[in-house]
């Protein structure tokens, strides 16, 4: 067989491993006799004992006609109800069947494009680890270490006792990271290959890859029994899951399955606005985002229905446990959700008996509400009252416990946001910022969202809702009656949607990752474009599905042109300079030697060659951004001396230079020497000690190995 330039083809097999209608109306009611008249037409005359006969027979037709009305009542009622029970159970299961056929189109189409980005099922072990980058490949060394630890206990123990992240430090990784997904998906895979053992059934298949361009045949193995190829097809299963909860969001919030088709269709038409996990699977949000969305439609449910029942506050728990466990940036979304609600409470679309049900007991301030009423008669200042002390009771409680206790863990968010309206700059913040993810959203995002109609239908809808609430509100402020306790609880939700939409805009022209939470929400909002509630007025001079179909095909014109770019991306995975490094440790290197560099480059070597590292991508503890700071010193302009000798109090051993990360930047400001020259003013204007050390790196260190990417120095010991 000839073999083709960068293109991966297998060869033969080498082994196999392991609204009800209303009831009808009843007959003419049968009416009791009045007793025979005499010839004469004169009422004859009768005794006790024949009055109490006729009074007996006059109840006895009274009831038994009653009876026999009420028989007819309750057939027609029961009837009745049950064509109303199967016509409800009818739209739930078309709804379920849309939901789930919308689930497994995403699954199809997030799966599709992984595998044509890196042609991954064609990849060896390593390759397939060196796939997962940065921080992705952080989290899954710890699913390799409970999988091919002795027990599940055993690697559990592990990963509480980690000797290898931070050395020489003993950290529980579980707990600093957020690990749960991971022992999880480790569990079910490690009962999963005990069953197909067990059963005799084959769970991978293995051949010989032949990749040309002259490199060396590898061993690549497809089937869930693959540990990476089951990690990556677990997460994409549930975000397919989550599609099928973005069809019945849509749908419960427009009150019309058109809702949830538009809901779907906007997050296909926006799709690489709305997520990233085609790209990075194993990041926090791929495991936290679609509990999210769950509880969300959990929320608005809650606050759609007048009486709030145990079961959808036990589902609204479990929801948030499943949204914040993964993921350490949860705490912050729900902190927009509780200012959202708290302020639909106080301006009076929610009372504080649902609010305190929500929020356990959130605040105290909920109780004190009628007393404060007493004291001002006013509105206005009573919402400013319960405004302060939403704020005190969050944003600044918060940063006194962490004065008082010196937690400095979340120091970096309240920095990195000033630096944002000012000119504050550190190295810290400087480091993510130079990250686009980090930076504000681009320009271009606005337009994108323009150009699927995304964006001007929802700005219709927040002005349909924004005529209404104000309505409400003007109504509350001029003391007349109460709005009807009915339209309060429609509209509840929707200003909800409106102030989360607006919390989360807030957040991703800030910080552009967290699109992932507004484009969505856009989709969600879009929904309500079907609602008869917002646009019955409209619906009455158009045909609904007329006009809904409409908009979807002029949303597709511009949408269907973004699936097929992502549909027309066509890659291989390699990385042939990081893949002889990797091999160099494993065989050059003692098993207990420590490395440092760059963070992303450390999360490999630690995947791939179980070598300790000092450093890794995990950037969010602050003992570990002091490390790195000293890691990074290497790409300061420190003197060699200075820097080998914070080196050695780390214990490291091996230090692995990348030369382009002398000179890289991803904008003005943002390559290492210039970090460093805001950290260290001392020493700018001298020459970089990495482009010193690339040319001749004695006397503190000699090189080792290097290629076109990578050098490795090993310190020299006094």
């Amino acid at each position: 067989m000839p073999v083709q330039t960068r293109a991966r083809y297998k060869e033969s097999p080498l082994k196999a491993a392991s609204g009800p209608q209303p009831p009808p109306s009843p007959g003419p009611m049968r009416k009791a006799g009045g007793g025979r008249k005499g010839a004469c037409g004169e009422p004859r005359r009768a005794g006790p004992a024949a009055l109490a006969e006729r009074l007996r027979h006059v109840l006895g037709a009274c009831a038994a006609g009653l009876l026999r009305d009420c028989g007819a009542r309750v057939r027609g009622f029961v009837q009745d109800q049950k064509a109303f029970v199967v016509k409800a159970d009818s739209k739930i299961w078309v709804a379920l069947v849309f939901a789930a056929l919308a689930g497994v189109l995403h699954w199809y189409h997030i799966t599709t494009i992984f595998e044509n980005d890196r042609h991954f099922s064609h990849l060896s072990t390593l390759e397939r680890e060196m796939a997962f980058r940065t921080e992705m490949g952080l989290y899954y060394s710890y699913f390799k270490t409970v999988i091919e630890a002795p027990s599940f206990l055993n690697g559990v123990w592990e990963m509480m006792n980690d000797k290898l992240t931070e050395h020489p430090l003993v950290i529980n990784t579980l707990k600093r990271f957020n690990l749960y997904p991971e022992v999880v998906l480790a569990s079910w895979y490690r009962i999963y290959i005990a069953v197909m053992d067990f059963l005799g059934i084959q769970t991978k298949t293995c051949w010989t890859v032949n990749r040309g361009e002259g490199l060396r045949p590898i061993e690549s193995c497809e089937g869930l029994g693959d540990p990476a190829s089951f990690y990556v097809a677990v997460i994409f299963l549930l975000n397919g899951v989550m599609m099928s909860v973005f069809f019945l969001y849509g749908t419960y919030l427009s009150g019309s399955r058109l809702g949830g088709l538009v809901t779907v269709l906007c997050y296909f038409f926006n799709h690489g606005e709305c997520t990233r996990v085609m790209w990075t699977p194993p990041l926090r949000e791929s495991f936290s985002y679609p509990f999210h969305v769950l509880q969300m439609l959990v929320l608005t449910y809650i606050l759609r229905i007048p009486n709030v029942n145990r079961g959808s506050l036990i589902a609204l728990c479990v929801s948030n446990i499943f949204f914040m466990l993964p993921w350490q940036f949860a705490q912050f979304v729900l902190l927009t959700q509780i200012a959202s609600l708290f302020a639909i409470y106080v301006v009076g679309y929610i009372d504080s008996d649902k609010l305190q049900k929500i929020l356990c007991a959130h605040m105290g301030v909920l109780k004190a509400r009628p007393k404060f009423m007493k004291m001002s008669g006013s509105r206005i200042i009573l919402w400013l009252i319960e405004g302060c002390a939403w704020l005190f009771g969050t944003v600044i409680l918060k940063c006194l416990t962490s004065l008082m206790f010196g937690v400095a863990d979340d120091a970096h968010i309240s920095n990195l946001l000033k630096s944002k309206f000012t000119g504050y700059k550190d190295f810290d913040t400087l480091m993510y910022t130079c990250a686009v993810e980090f930076d504000f959203m681009d320009k271009e995002t606005p337009l994108r969202y323009t150009k699927t109609l995304l964006l001007p239908v929802v700005l219709v809808i927040l002005g349909v809702i924004f005529k209404k609430a104000v309505k409400y509100i003007i109504s509350v402020l001029s003391q007349k009656d109460l709005c009807e306790r009915e339209e309060r609880f429609n509209d509840g939700e929707l200003v909800y949607h409106v102030l989360q939409l607006v919390a989360f805009t807030v957040l991703g022209i800030l910080i552009m990752r967290l699109k992932l939470f507004l484009t969505p929400h856009l989709c969600v909002m879009a929904s309500l474009i079907c609602s008869k509630q917002l646009f019955g007025w409209l619906f009455c001079k158009i045909q609904p599905k007329t006009l809904i179909f409409g908009i979807l095909a002029l949303m597709a014109i511009e949408g269907s042109a973004n699936l097929q770019s992502q549909w027309n991306i066509v890659g291989e995975f390699s990385n042939l300079p990081q893949e002889e490094l990797l091999e160099w440790i494993k065989i050059n290197t003692r098993q207990d030697a420590v490395f440092a560099g760059a963070m992303p480059t450390m999360a490999s070597i630690k995947l791939s060659t179980l070598r300790p590292i000092v450093n890794h991508p995990h950037y969010e503890d602050v003992g570990l951004r002091a490390r790195t700071k000293i890691v990074y010193s290497m790409y300061s302009r420190k003197p060699a001396k200075e820097v080998k000798e914070g080196l050695l109090k780390l214990g490291v051993n091996y230090y692995v230079l990348e030369e382009s990360w002398c000179i890289r930047r991803a904008k003005p400001g943002c390559s290492m020497p210039e970090i460093w020259d805001v950290e260290d003013p001392v020493n700018v204007g001298k020459i970089p000690l990495c482009n010193m050390m690339s040319k001749d790196p004695r006397p503190y260190f000699i090189t080792v190995f290097h290629n076109s990417i990578y050098r490795v120095l090993k310190i020299i010991k006094d």
